[in-house]
């Protein structure tokens, strides 16, 4: 929040250190992006910056909003986005061996993202609705498990892993903040423990569980499943404390590190700028993830505080794991590392919680609408 006589008020409102931060990062993410293209602003640093101009003019909008709007429209919201789901089944565009996206002409849209604050919403509203008392008998699980495996079962089918652990993440993390017991998590995670094996074996795509199975030692295939991960850790490694300077990068710029401009991107950017130019992306990362559980903090009512904390650890799920993903810590699941990565979706939903955290924010110091 700053203060001015020049700068509207309700801009000067706007929580301007976390833009800040939220600026600075996206921005590196251009740089990085430029020198993955060899120094060229095209294909990707011209366009991910004017989308970037977009999605936060569009995040200060959303602020805006009053949170008993996001509230009301929370699960008509999360109802359209099941549809556009069904909708991707039947009539979807198929990319990269994945049908995951809705060609609009204009646009191609993936609903799969839309989902992941959508979740959010849905539990969220569906716990304020019901009586706290009500929160750990069983009519309170089952709706918002159905609310959660509906969606993640429709994008497992896409398919797209990643994306469905982050939806069902999302809604369980919400699930837990609104006070489900604690023993029904540790059950559920026992019960997961025992299904996993079946689960890769007979319900992963094969390219799936390679990459489930690589990841336990990806030098056992260095030139084919596990490639990835193996430039990505020798890239990173090799960026030491300070990196190999601007532009200088050999992993990207030599094509040894495949999606060195989207999921891989922490990758190309530690050669260059070293151990120092990752600490500076995660350390901002976090301030920006501890403003949002803040808001939460602040929240008034129920709905802001679930939403708040469940939206904040959405944007968490991306960083951690992609950060884990590149640094061979997991398996490689697509997930973007946001801000930075090229592309658009991830972008537009990371802009999505911070608009409507922001909306809750104001709503929780009991600002006007403009």
């Amino acid at each position: 929040m700053i203060g001015s006589s020049i700068i509207p008020a309700p801009l000067a409102r706007l929580p301007w250190r976390m833009l800040s931060l939220v600026i600075a990062i996206a921005s590196f993410g251009l740089v990085v992006l430029y020198s993955a293209a060899d120094g060229n602003l095209r294909p990707w640093a011209l366009s991910q910056g004017l989308r970037l101009v977009v999605f936060l003019c569009g995040a200060i909008v959303l602020s805006r909003v009053p949170e008993e709007v996001w509230q009301r429209g929370a699960l008509p919201g999360y109802a359209v986005i099941v549809v556009l789901l069904f909708l991707v089944e039947l009539l979807g565009a198929v990319r990269g061996g994945s049908q995951r996206w809705l060609d609009l002409g204009f646009i191609r849209l993936q609903p799969s993202e839309l989902m992941k604050p959508a979740i959010v919403l849905a539990c969220a509203r569906f716990y304020d609705m019901l009586p706290p008392n009500e929160t750990r008998r069983f009519g309170a699980i089952w709706p918002a498990a159905l609310l959660i495996g509906l969606p993640a079962g429709l994008v497992m089918l896409q398919p797209d892993l990643g994306t469905g652990l982050m939806i069902t993440g999302g809604g369980i993390v919400i699930m837990f903040l609104a006070g489900v017991p604690l023993r029904l998590f540790v059950g559920g995670a026992l019960a997961l423990a025992v299904a996993a094996p079946l689960a890769v074996n007979f319900l992963l795509h094969e390219y799936q569980r390679n990459r489930v199975l690589i990841f336990m030692d990806p030098e056992s295939d260095p030139l084919g499943t596990g490639y990835h991960i193996s430039q990505s850790k020798i890239a990173i490694g090799s960026g030491g404390i300070t990196g190999k300077g601007f532009l200088n990068g050999t992993q990207s710029h030599l094509d040894y590190l495949p999606e060195g401009h989207t999921d891989f991107v922490f990758a190309t950017m530690a050669e260059e700028w070293g151990l120092l130019g990752g600490l500076f992306i995660i350390v901002a990362y976090l301030m920006v993830v501890r403003w949002g559980v803040n808001v939460g903090t602040r929240a008034r009512t129920r709905f802001g505080k679930l939403t708040a904390a469940g939206l904040a650890t959405t944007i968490f799920f991306y960083i951690a794991i992609n950060l884990a993903m590149v640094m061979g810590l997991a398996p490689v699941v697509g997930i973007p590392l946001p801000l930075v990565s090229f592309g658009g979706s991830a972008q537009m939903t990371v802009f999505l919680c911070l608009g409507i955290l922001m909306s809750i924010d104001r709503s929780s110091r009991g600002e006007q609408n403009w």
